[in-house]
């Protein structure tokens, strides 16, 4: 697991910052991507981040090329189900091109929980099968 990109609407952000800062060992290493705002504000709170343009400016569209390229191992995007935004479009496009080129996306605490232990076990166990060859 090397890239990790993170997205969080405006009310989602400190639930972000909370389960990064609860799963520091999981992603020790990793690198983390994200859209503007959200990297703004993780930043804020001591977390390194890349930076890319905010999600309206473009954020959303880098993503979805980073992930047909295989840049991404994870995406967790933390979404509010209460709000439609104008750039809505580039979002349904970022979640289609995850499940097109087989992302793992995490739209919950939970899941997002599950998906990077999942890879963690994933990596695991390809580790211990190579060691047996």
């Amino acid at each position: 697991m090397e890239n990790i990109v993170i997205i969080a609407h405006d009310v989602k952000k400190p639930e972000m910052v909370r389960f990064l800062n609860e799963r520091k060992d999981w992603i020790f290493g990793v690198n983390l991507i994200a859209t503007g705002r959200t990297a703004e504000y993780v930043e804020s709170q001591g977390i390194k981040v890349k930076h890319l343009s905010p999600g309206k400016s473009g954020g959303y569209n880098e993503i979805t090329e980073m992930v047909k390229k295989k840049e991404v191992d994870i995406v967790i995007f933390l979404r509010d189900p209460l709000i439609k935004q104008g750039h809505h479009e580039d979002i349904q496009r970022l979640l289609e091109a995850c499940n097109m080129y087989n992302i793992p996306l995490a739209t919950n605490y939970a899941t997002a929980e599950l998906v990077i232990l999942g890879h963690i076990k994933k990596e695991d166990y390809e580790r211990r099968k190579s060691m047996d060859q």
